[in-house]
């Protein structure tokens, strides 16, 4: 009896020490919750010129040429259109059509069943016409292109309006609502893209998204960090058509712990009470 009692004064020890090691490396790694730092859009970083509130930043925006995928919208008046139906007669159609499909970007994506998508080759297909080639061409290039070819068929003036269908990106990963997205707008800013796609979750790695983009040649991978401020000054402030977003989780989610420090309080405050019941359940 006296020599079970003795081996238990000396096991327990031991294994209380290596318990208050456990528990000490548990706080630790509780403890890297997500800060402020990570999470705050458009920083001033460190090693970065800084941008003041009030100052005035210019977008390096390169006009944008239509690829392989994309769905422009061609309006065709002619004179006699236009004085029998208004100037904008084409307006008030795509207003009942987007009406009828429950308002625009809700109803789904009117320019696909309206528009015309250019094909691997780099052509729309346009009733009459035929094949007009306008891959690689600005939306003013494109228009010019297709009143030229028109011309042959029509001796009436002409007025001739080329639209991009819309913008077309998709996000994946760390985003509160994911998807594919649709918007009638000529220009869209990352942080219009991610509000309607719920924005990042807390775990979600800002200064590293991943930026599938399409190019003439193929798909390019580019790094965001939006961070930095210096994001508003960069190429990749504008969304472009058929962009992909893709956020990546931080070590929190592969870990497990608190994403912030209510849950990581949470989650030490639980551990410690298990552990401590455990111990409880050994000594008696």
């Amino acid at each position: 009896m006296k020599s079970l009692l003795k081996t238990q004064r000396t096991v327990f020890p031991l294994w209380q020490k290596s318990f208050v090691a456990r528990l000490v490396m548990l706080i630790l790694i509780a403890s890297s919750c997500v800060s402020n730092e990570k999470i705050i859009y458009v920083q001033n970083l460190k090693d970065n010129p800084p941008i003041n509130e009030d100052e005035m930043i210019l977008h390096d925006m390169p006009e944008y040429r239509l690829q392989f995928n994309d769905i422009i919208d061609v309006n065709i008046q002619t004179v006699e259109d236009m004085i029998q139906n208004g100037f904008n007669m084409r307006g008030n159609q795509m207003v009942g059509q987007m009406q009828m499909g429950g308002g625009g970007m809700g109803g789904g994506d009117i320019f696909y069943m309206t528009g015309y998508t250019i094909d691997k080759d780099g052509n729309v297909r346009l009733p009459i016409v035929g094949y007009v080639n306008v891959v690689d061409k600005t939306i003013d290039e494109a228009r010019i292109e297709i009143e030229t070819r028109i011309k042959d068929y029509v001796t009436s003036e002409l007025f001739v309006n080329v639209k991009l269908g819309g913008i077309r990106f998709s996000t994946m990963g760390e985003f509160r609502a994911p998807g594919k997205f649709v918007v009638l707008q000529d220009r869209l800013t990352i942080f219009e893209a991610l509000s309607m796609a719920g924005d990042l979750n807390i775990a979600a790695k800002r200064d590293e998204i991943l930026l599938f983009r399409q190019y003439s040649e193929g798909t390019k991978l580019h790094r965001i960090n939006l961070r930095d401020r210096q994001l508003i000054s960069s190429p990749f402030y504008f969304v472009r058509p058929n962009d992909q977003l893709y956020a990546e989780p931080m070590k929190v989610r592969e870990i497990g712990t608190g994403e912030n420090a209510v849950q990581t309080f949470t989650l030490i405050t639980t551990t410690l009470a298990t552990v401590l019941l455990f111990i409880n359940l050994l000594v008696d």
